[in-house]
């Protein structure tokens, strides 16, 4: 699948009174949803959820839908009790977004036999670098070839 490196989409943006609280939903990406206290922390957050959604999207290999033009929107069918709403458009740069979700740690829980673990802990063994280097042994996968593929993202992003 071809990915974009930047993905434009309309929200449509309110207030709830009862809340207090900004949200904004994004009609093309049914499920994603975001709040913020003041217009600016909702649309820092919403930025981050349409992220954080197509990335979720692409990795499980679903179709990306168009986004709906602005003025095809009907903003009337999500005001509520009279409160109005307002769209706005949400954009996004993918490549950062991609490398800091391909490189974020993430926690995994190991069982060990109990007199193994003393040993390691008594060797002052670093279980985490022990795994990664087990897994990447196991799949072949050299460290060299890993930072090359960072510093190829990282040259994409600046281009």
């Amino acid at each position: 699948m071809n990915k974009p490196d930047r993905y434009r989409y309309p929200a449509v943006m309110g207030f709830d009174d009862e809340t207090k609280m900004f949200y904004l939903l994004w009609p093309d990406l049914p499920g994603c949803t975001t709040t913020g206290k003041t217009e600016d922390e909702a649309l820092k957050n919403a930025a981050e959820a349409m992220s954080l959604h197509l990335w979720g999207m692409e990795d499980d290999g679903d179709e990306i839908p168009a986004p709906t033009p602005l003025q095809s929107l009907d903003l009337g069918q999500y005001e509520e009790d009279g409160c109005r709403v307002v769209a706005v458009l949400i954009e996004v740069w993918m490549p950062s977004f991609r490398e800091r979700m391909e490189t974020k740690a993430v926690s995994r829980t190991v069982t060990l036999p109990g007199w193994l673990d003393s040993q390691a802990k008594r060797a002052a063994l670093n279980y985490s670098q022990i795994l990664q280097d087990g897994i990447m042994e196991r799949l072949r996968i050299s460290r060299t070839v890993t930072k090359r593929k960072k510093s190829r993202v990282r040259e994409s992003i600046k281009n």
